[in-house]
């Protein structure tokens, strides 16, 4: 599959409106959000959606930095590792093999981040000097200019993302048959990792039953998606109201003993 210009353009675009947007907090920068529209541009959305689905469940646990790790960027399976999943994927590459292909690239936008980061870390003392005189424009420009260089950064990005399909081509034909199986292999447990990073910061023990069902339920009942959020959703409501039973008994159990204890007091002394 061919990008045309146009299409490379407007990726270009795609790429500098999420990546600039980690700056607004609208979370434009996770891969399943720059995967469907890149699908929108080539034209495969069930194959862009799949992909994502499959970067964000990574992502989303290799977003929790422990200490002081950085973690990969999401641009770089959300914009070239959907490419690669579209455009190769009649060379053998399939969304696990691209997720794994693309975790470099991650890491190199994350690069590019921290350095954009740098070059402008001085921005708050030149915003003081150009407030101190009276240069409210230059103010303007030098508050503005980290989501700026972000949009550069990012068009510049996709741009030659979309542009350097055939290299990407290439490299994939270059690649042995079995080191691309492997890369799937890779690819399809890179999820469960980011998964596991997720669980091993937000799992309590009083709801590990509840994981292990759900595992079950996907793995060895083969159930549909929807059905096992329905599972969920039963034992949720049982752990929702239960809570508040608890919260009656034990308020009800203080009342009863307060009581007593008027009970047991001796007012003999009128006190």
């Amino acid at each position: 599959m061919e990008i045309s210009l146009v299409q490379g353009i407007l990726i270009g675009l795609i790429t500098a409106f999420c990546y600039s947007g980690q700056l607004l907090g609208i979370y434009t920068n996770r891969a399943l959000v720059m995967s469907f529209f890149v699908g929108v541009v080539l034209g495969d959305i069930p194959t862009a959606l799949t992909f994502g689905a499959l970067a964000e469940l990574a992502y989303m646990g290799f977003g929790v930095g422990a200490g002081g790790t950085v973690p990969p960027n999401p641009v770089g399976p959300g914009i070239v590792g959907t490419i690669m999943a579209i455009t190769l994927k009649h060379q053998g590459v399939t969304p696990e093999s691209a997720l794994a292909l693309s975790f470099p690239f991650a890491v190199l936008f994350q690069l590019v981040t921290t350095a954009i980061y740098t070059i402008f870390s001085g921005n708050v003392k030149w915003s003081r000097n150009a407030i101190e005189q009276g240069k409210y424009k230059r103010f303007n420009l030098i508050a503005n200019s980290t989501y700026i260089a972000f949009s550069v950064a990012g068009f510049l990005i996709g741009l030659l993302a979309a542009l350097s399909r055939p290299g990407l081509q290439a490299f994939v034909e270059a690649l042995p048959s079995w080191l691309i199986n492997g890369f799937s292999v890779a690819g399809g447990l890179i999820p469960a990792i980011g998964f596991a990073m997720i669980m091993s910061v937000m799992l309590e023990k009083s709801l590990t039953p509840y994981v292990l069902l759900g595992y079950i339920c996907a793995a060895y009942l083969e159930l549909p998606t929807m059905a096992v959020a329905m599972v969920g959703t039963v034992f949720a409501l049982i752990q929702y109201y239960g809570k508040d039973k608890t919260i009656v008994g034990e308020e009800s159990t203080k009342g009863n003993s307060q009581t007593t204890l008027m009970e047991e007091e001796d007012f003999s002394n009128g006190i």
